[in-house]
């Protein structure tokens, strides 16, 4: 195995890992009873599991962007014009995902609910942004992904119209007679896809170099957010405040996603960075379910998509006697009309059925797994 393939391996590992947590945020939207009355990040009303337990998930987004800037990197060693197509394809048929087979897991409808621009949405335009930035040279490419991060929190009072909500502010715009919401504006995600494919470099350096460079900038990442946000006047849009014992740890790690702060994207882009450091090149099972999901992004986010909706279906008869309340939307995507004021379960739940869910998945994505490892028709690509 070549030093680049191999080292792609860790990437995928680290993908892996992140994927299994990502299950764990999902399964909440679907399954926990608070998730369907306020805001994990609520301090007035969550507790400290509730937060941490949609903390943690904040790693994933970020980590997402950054592996598939990895890729592309790794990706464009075949040459621009080849990268360049299959990020603008590809790109296109997240977007198509998105529009499609997401929103039916969403609601098990294509006609029912807004239309949800989540990560498919942002994933696909932010590559086809990168179709486009990978022929400027690396050095302005490197320049303009850091400056996406550093400043774009200088332009949060700037309101805007449709395109402003797709680009930097969360919210909702009708078109054609769909309502469409924006839960993922593109600044500064582009950024850290773009930061990803700079960051790619790193891994055609020897072996100790390169695990010296990611510690160093995950580590110096990790700092930049405690002393970032510790002074408390640029890097989020809502500054931290003393509430008194745990509330003040938990309104010190609050940061905004939706646009991602720099904070947030301190916060969560420094720790992974800093694992990669001690992820292994070469030597992991083939079954190891960290490498199986990493190898298979796509294949397991729409399938554990659907696996968690069919779940609630299951809860739905044996506290109801009815599938009735996992048919539809989920009321935390829509609203509580039509659902028993008691609907939902306790976090101890969410937590037995996301372990079952992520077990439930990991023989459907060996098979694929290995169909993609034998084969190399053009299409598992996109897969």
């Amino acid at each position: 195995m070549d030093a680049g393939k191999a080292r792609l391996e860790s990437i995928d590992t680290l993908r892996g890992l992140i994927m299994i947590v990502m299950a764990l945020d999902h399964t909440r939207d679907f399954v926990h009873s608070a998730a369907f009355h306020f805001q994990p990040e609520d301090l007035t009303q969550t507790t400290a599991a509730i937060f941490l337990t949609r903390w943690i998930t904040h790693f994933c987004a970020p980590v997402f962007m950054l592996c598939a800037g990895l890729g592309a990197w790794f990706y464009g060693r075949r040459g621009k014009p080849a990268l360049s197509k299959f990020l603008l394809t590809r790109g296109l048929w997240l977007v198509v995902l998105e529009l499609t087979v997401l929103r039916f897991g969403f609601f098990f409808s294509l006609t029912e609910g807004p239309l949800l621009l989540t990560i498919l949405w942002a994933l696909g335009l932010c590559m086809i942004l990168l179709a486009a930035l990978i022929w400027l040279p690396m050095r302005v490419i490197a320049v303009l992904s850091v400056a996406l991060m550093l400043f774009h929190n200088l332009f949060d009072s700037v309101k805007g119209g449709v395109l402003w909500t797709i680009l930097h502010r969360q919210g909702v715009f009708t078109a054609g007679g769909e309502v469409f919401v924006v839960a993922y504006p593109l600044i500064p995600w582009i950024g850290v896809m773009a930061a990803g494919y700079c960051l790619g470099q790193v891994f055609a350096l020897e072996e100790r170099r390169r695990r010296r460079i990611l510690f160093r900038w995950g580590v110096a990442l990790t700092l930049a957010f405690f002393v970032i946000r510790g002074i408390n006047v640029y890097g989020d849009p809502t500054p931290w405040t003393h509430p008194g014992g745990i509330k003040t740890v938990l309104s010190f790690l609050r940061c905004q996603k939706y646009p991602p702060s720099l904070d947030f994207l301190l916060m969560t882009l420094g720790p992974p960075i800093t694992l990669l450091a001690f992820l292994p090149d070469r030597g992991i099972a083939r079954t190891n379910p960290l490498l199986v999901f990493g190898r298979v992004p796509l294949f397991y986010f729409v399938l554990h998509f659907y696996v968690i909706h069919l779940s609630t279906i299951v809860l739905s008869m044996i506290s109801y006697g009815t599938p009735r309340y996992g048919l539809g939307g989920s009321p935390s995507f829509s609203s509580m009309k039509g659902f028993p004021p008691d609907f939902g379960y306790s976090l101890g739940v969410v937590y037995l059925v996301w372990i079952v869910v992520v077990v439930a998945v990991y023989p459907a994505c060996l098979w694929f797994s290995r169909i993609k490892e034998r084969r190399r028709d053009w299409w598992l690509g996109y897969l």
